[in-house]
């Protein structure tokens, strides 16, 4: 029977990419794996999957049939072991391919290549004029690290550390159960080593054989001009340390601003209120207004309406990826006074007489200037 072409049994076109091609492997692989599917033809079409992704797995292989199709293998010298479950480039063995499809389930043992530590958030409290302007500080942070006596092999320095007799150095055991449908077999993490495949009879004395220690460290971190609250700072490889001598994580510096007594921010413009009276605001004046690099003079016009805003260019925020400055916007608000003397009102009410206005003087109850409104 003629064979299938590979790229149809994985279902991927020809031009597909490494990760696209992985993708589907696995995929399939976890469909049609014996242990899990039992339907007639399963174990025929897993061994067709395997050696199709055997081959566009293999950058060098993939070549090769590209450019003479199944005549590039014919024979199964390149090919290794397709009909069984060896020859997965790129893996180690069947365990560290499905461990993370389907084995879990049944106890399989985590991986056994490095992994990348976790990374760990920091939060970081800053004041206005701090975030406006940057900083540079220190934080003490508690991460998990790699210890210094051991440098992570868990064992006492100059003892010995051995395979687990156990699993064979594995770290995994299998186990084969006979049922009315057949053998079921099931990969559990050995017990003796935790997974691992390596033992010590004398744990290191600083770290009790864990590899890691905890240790508080002193990290300096510099904030950059214009950071707001809810962005953050990465320090890369400050944060906790990597799996079998993986990389480790990064320290995320997550910032938060303190509230302004005087100031709020809107992108990177700098927002606040000025109080002036009615006579400023009538007659004009020159206003000192707080900036968050001091005051400066602000004209305002006669005949200035409350609410109305003024712009002050460059007086703002530097934008955090240095594209700027914004600018403050400062807002008049006219103070009504709630206190006057018998003069002021009675220069008040020359002033409205002036203006053609009619002042109530407050003399008539309501009901009465109700009265006089609907006349």
């Amino acid at each position: 029977m003629a064979k299938r072409d590979y790229y149809e049994v994985l279902g991927v076109s020809r031009d597909a990419s490494e990760e696209e091609i992985k993708k589907a492997y696995r995929r399939l692989a976890r469909k049609y794996h014996p242990d899990v599917n039992k339907s007639e033809g399963a174990e025929e079409r897993f061994k067709e999957i395997n050696e199709a992704y055997a081959v566009l797995g293999d950058q060098e292989r993939r070549a090769k049939y590209d450019q003479f199709g199944h005549a590039a293998f014919e024979g199964g010298a390149d090919q290794g072991g397709f009909g069984g479950f060896g020859g997965f480039p790129g893996f180690e063995d069947l365990g560290d391919l499905f461990s993370d499809l389907f084995f879990g389930g049944f106890g399989g043992r985590p991986s056994q290549r490095p992994r990348r530590g976790a990374d760990i958030h920091y939060d970081l409290t800053i004041s206005f004029e701090e975030a406006a302007f940057g900083l540079e500080t220190t934080v003490e942070v508690p991460r998990t690290v790699v210890c210094d006596r051991c440098h992570g092999n868990q064992a006492e320095p100059g003892t010995p550390i051995i395979n687990c007799p156990d699993c064979q150095g594995t770290g995994q055991m299998r186990y084969v159960q006979n049922t009315p449908l057949g053998q079921f077999a099931t990969t559990r993490t050995c017990t003796r080593c935790r997974g691992e495949g390596k033992i010590f009879e004398t744990p290191c004395r600083e770290c009790q054989g864990a590899g890691t220690v905890r240790r508080t460290s002193r990290l300096k971190v510099k904030i950059p001009a214009g950071i707001d609250s809810g962005q953050y700072v990465r320090l890369s490889g400050q944060g906790e340390a990597g799996y079998r001598g993986g990389p480790p994580g990064d320290l995320l510096i997550v910032v938060h601003v303190r509230p302004h007594e005087l100031f709020t921010r809107e992108g990177n413009n700098v927002l606040c209120e000025i109080p002036i009276s009615f006579v400023q605001a009538a007659l004009g004046d020159e206003v000192d207004v707080p900036t968050l690099e001091g005051s400066v003079k602000l004209r305002v016009p006669e005949g200035t309406q409350t609410g109305r805003t003024f712009r002050l260019r460059g007086k703002g925020i530097q934008d955090v990826r240095g594209y700027g400055r914004g600018d403050q916007l400062v807002t008049l608000r006219v103070v009504t006074p709630t206190k006057l003397t018998a003069r002021q009102k009675e220069l008040l009410r020359e002033f409205a007489k002036a203006s053609g206005e009619e002042v109530q003087t407050g003399n008539k109850g309501f009901f009465e200037r109700m009265k006089d409104a609907l006349r």
